[in-house]
């Protein structure tokens, strides 16, 4: 019997200056990234990716999430079934290889975009702060944005590997 190899782990990444440049992302207060090297991470489109990431996690973390989002940053999602949002997060722009997700609250808006490249997935985070009480929400929520993100894109590509990655018809994982 083999032993399957081991997932690699996400990593602190530089935001790349073409998605910090973009219009909607250029005028945010935080900006950090995670990239998870993935053999042929491609082979998902960045919506399956963002879904396998949010919607994927046990249900014990999602709940943390979605409490933690709102509850905490206050942001208000939208409808967790909805074809046009991932656990909530409004879907706002899809490309070929990326995803913006976003929510915002009176205090922040909050962009997390999803770019799948040949062989690693970048998540990236954007924060402006609309409030100066969002900067002190953020700066306690940081740090566990900084444990959560690189834990559940590693276990993503681990359960993506394990279900050969093959898809439902709707386009999410098994």
């Amino acid at each position: 019997m083999t032993t399957p190899p081991a997932t690699p782990r996400a990593r602190r990444a530089t935001v790349p200056g073409a998605l910090a440049a973009r219009d909607d992302l250029a005028d945010a207060h935080y900006a950090s990234a995670f990239a998870l090297p993935v053999p042929r991470a491609g082979a998902l489109t960045a919506e399956q990716w963002a879904r396998a990431v949010f919607e994927g996690a046990p249900a014990p973390l999602r709940r943390f999430l979605v409490l933690g989002w709102t509850l905490g940053l206050g942001l208000r999602l939208g409808p967790r079934t909805s074809p046009r949002h991932v656990l909530g997060w409004a879907v706002s722009d899809a490309a070929d290889h990326s995803l913006t997700l976003t929510a915002r609250s009176p205090l922040v808006l909050t962009h997390n975009v999803v770019a799948v490249e040949d062989a690693r997935v970048l998540w990236a985070t954007f924060v402006r702060f609309d409030r100066p009480v969002g900067r002190s929400l953020w700066a306690l929520a940081a740090p566990i944005h900084h444990r959560t993100v690189p834990r559940l894109l590693r276990r993503a590509a681990r359960d993506a590997a394990s279900a050969g990655e093959t898809t439902r018809a709707d386009g999410r994982l098994p």
